[in-house]
Formats: C-alpha cells, sequence, structure tokens
C-alpha cells in the first residue's frame, strides 16, 4: 500500500535534513547521466540548499508518513514523518543554484514580463519514480501562478529534464555550468507557458 506524501513550506530548520537528502539524491538518481567527477563537483559548486526560497516561502518538502517504515537515510526516529523529496519555485533572477553557487542574481522578477524560476529538486533514491516530484512541480506552478506569474522556466539537469519534459517544458537551449573541481557540467534551460 502506498503511503500518503504531504506537501508543506520548508522551514529552516529543515536544512540539515535537506542536505543528506540532496546529497543522496544526487549521487542516486544522477550517475547514468553524470561522471562522479560532474556530480562531486555540482555538490560542491551548484547543488545544495538554496536558504532564499526557503526564505521566500517558495520551497516545499514532500513528507511520508513513517508508520514504523524504514527513514530513507536507514536512522530510527521519533518523528512520525520523513522528508522524501524536494524543489520549489522563485521569484528572483537567479536559475538555478545553491546558497554556495557564486552566479547568484537575487533581485525581483517582475510577473508581467519574467518568468518564474522552478528550482532544486531532489528525490531521495528509495522514493524515485513515485510521482512525488510532480506533485511538488504542479505545487509550484500553482504558486507561482498565484503569484501572477504565467511562465515558468528553469535551467534542468540532464536527469530531471525528462520529467520536465512530460510535463510541457521545452528545450530552449543547453547550458555548461563550470565546477570547482574543473569539470562542466551540462543542464537544459528549459521553459513553459501557462
Amino acid at each position: 500500500m502506498e503511503r500518503k506524501i504531504l506537501l508543506r513550506l520548508a522551514v529552516p530548520s529543515d536544512i540539515p535534513v535537506l542536505r543528506a537528502l540532496i546529497d543522496a539524491s544526487v549521487r542516486g538518481l544522477q550517475a547514468e547521466d553524470y561522471s562522479g567527477a560532474q556530480i562531486e563537483g555540482a555538490l560542491k559548486t551548484v547543488f545544495g540548499v538554496d536558504s532564499q526560497l526557503i526564505a521566500d516561502g517558495t520551497y516545499i518538502v514532500a513528507e511520508a508518513p513513517l508508520d514504523g517504515v524504514e527513514r530513507p537515510d536507514g536512522k530510527d526516529s521519533k518523528t512520525k514523518a520523513v522528508i522524501v523529496g524536494c524543489g520549489g519555485w522563485s521569484k528572483r533572477k537567479t536559475l538555478y543554484g545553491s546558497d554556495h553557487w557564486t552566479g547568484r542574481e537575487d533581485e525581483l522578477l517582475d510577473p508581467r514580463c519574467d518568468a518564474a524560476k522552478i528550482r532544486a529538486f531532489f528525490i531521495h533514491p528509495k522514493w524515485a519514480r513515485r510521482g512525488i516530484g510532480s506533485m511538488i512541480l504542479e505545487a509550484c506552478e500553482a504558486a507561482a501562478k498565484a503569484a501572477g506569474f504565467t511562465r515558468y522556466e528553469m535551467g534542468a539537469t540532464l536527469t530531471g529534464a525528462k520529467l520536465f519534459g512530460v510535463k510541457g517544458y521545452v528545450a530552449v537551449r543547453r547550458i555548461e555550468i563550470p565546477l570547482v573541481n574543473g569539470e562542466r557540467l551540462p543542464v537544459i534551460h528549459m521553459e513553459k507557458r501557462v
């Protein structure tokens, strides 16, 4: 029996759990699309928690009730739920990147002419392919639409582009992100209109 996934806004106290989730997601789900060196460089350069999304109230976490089920990290817990996925949208110019990304542009967007940014989607490998990413994406699009946006765009990983393509996003161009270890991470700039 599938457990009910609940969505809620992320809060600052979620950050340690989100860091572990992002690490597990990147290492577990992106290995088919990126080399080990690209993954390690991306985790140090661009992948990670973006605390601005949390502060803006635009970062969503998906929680699964534990009900005696093992947590994705294998640890015991007295909590009733565990975070199994995350993703968000932004009203700021930054297209991708975490707190340690140096290419941030935190200026606010104008919903009348700019596209909301769909950002930072990560699903724990033990919870992949259960519709969690789709649930988070639908919630992000609905919130961005309620804020007046009529277009969405993202810098999708090669792994994420597969889901986003099915959800109506179209590839605009390929981007190569320079990483601190000298590698480059290919991502796809994708867009969707409401």
